[in-house]
């Protein structure tokens, strides 16, 4: 979890172990696209663990010298340690996705298994035309503004749905889709301006927030013959994809790292599994403990480390915070339950090993 390794925005620790690592160390051929913001050195990706990577935001900054944004049309991106500022109207999201299908068509063809982790530039705003878009670079001006045009989201969403399409496509025509495990999910919620609709209730954008809109996201696995088709609702967080990824592939995770996820795996292939009971989540965008949002949850009931208790499925936006003096036993034992998570990662947050002092990758 955060508490235990989060330095702050745009660093990573060095001495991390990444799946990067562990893939290649098994042998796998490892690629990484989209967006880094881990770190300024060049090499910073190579030292995470990935043979080979077509990135934005390695050690340039997120605009140009005009504050133009550098992610989307004409992007400024870095393929393996080489700065590229592309001039002639390509656009960022399909020349990185490009190179992942191309990773995946060497690696077939060497016949060596591969591992492309592709953290998507989209839909990140600034919302703007893509390529699909009637006004794509005759409405470039979104890019000098940070939110820019959120009436472009739509398109960004379906782009973004075009180009995992490309990877599925991809997949299938060399072959190998089913012997491939696919995971798509959201890192946090939608950004404020956009309100999408969820079973017929709206919800509006939370990113950085730390209620259902901004940490509840889209988690869809396939692997065709062996993922079963299926809505599951058990809980999952983001601890929980290194040691389900590796129990796919049956790799062992080394014994020297002492990990706080729990494989989901059973459930993806239709078993029971052994579900969360809770999940945990610490969130300092500064890395400072005082600015930390600190919860604890189940399925309905949230605990953060202020007290407040939360029934979300009723109180979405928890405005209504439950007083632990009117709770009846059974959410006593719920608070008390949650309250001991919190407790146990408190104090698992070291500010005496130097974190703000951990060399930046």
């Amino acid at each position: 979890y955060n508490v235990r390794n989060y330095l702050r925005f745009g660093q990573l620790d060095r001495e991390q172990t990444t799946f990067g690592h562990i893939f290649r160390d098994a042998g796998y051929a490892t690629c990484i696209v989209g967006k880094w913001q881990l770190g300024r050195d060049s090499m910073s990706p190579a030292r995470a663990g990935f043979d080979e990577h077509f990135l934005w935001q390695v050690t340039q900054g997120r605009t140009d010298s005009t504050g133009r944004d550098t992610r989307f049309s004409n992007p400024v991106l870095e393929k393996n340690g080489e700065l590229i500022k592309f001039e002639n109207n390509e656009y960022g999201p399909d020349l990185v996705s490009d190179f992942g299908l191309e990773f995946i068509q060497k690696s077939v063809n060497s016949q060596k298994p591969f591992f492309l982790y592709y953290p998507m530039i989209l839909t990140h705003c600034p919302f703007s035309a893509t390529p699909d878009s009637p006004y794509y670079f005759t409405d470039d001006s979104t890019l000098m503004r940070y939110k820019g045009e959120p009436h472009y989201f739509t398109d960004m969403v379906a782009y973004m749905d075009k180009i995992i399409g490309k990877i599925q496509h991809k997949l299938q025509q060399l072959d190998v889709d089913d012997n491939t495990l696919l995971i798509f999910t959201g890192d946090n919620g939608t950004d404020k301006p956009i309100v999408s609709l969820l079973n017929g209730r709206k919800v509006a954008g939370a990113k950085g927030a730390s209620v259902d809109g901004g940490t509840r996201v889209p988690l869809i696995v396939s692997w065709p013959g062996r993922v079963k088709n299926q809505v599951n609702s058990d809980l999952v967080d983001f601890t929980d994809f290194l040691p389900t990824i590796c129990d796919a592939a049956g790799i062992s995770i080394p014994d020297s790292l002492d990990i706080d996820g729990k494989s989901f795996w059973p459930q993806l292939q239709g078993q029971a599994g052994s579900p969360r009971e809770w999940i945990y989540n610490w969130y300092s965008r500064s890395g400072k403990v005082n600015d930390a949002r600190i919860f604890a949850r189940n399925q309905d009931y949230k605990l953060y480390a202020t007290g407040e208790f939360y029934n979300v499925p009723n109180d979405y936006l928890e405005e209504r915070s439950l007083d632990y003096g009117s709770l009846s036993q059974e959410k006593t034992v719920i608070y008390d339950r949650l309250k001991s998570v919190i407790d146990h990662y408190a104090g698992r947050r070291a500010e005496d090993i130097n974190f703000h002092d951990k060399q930046e990758n």
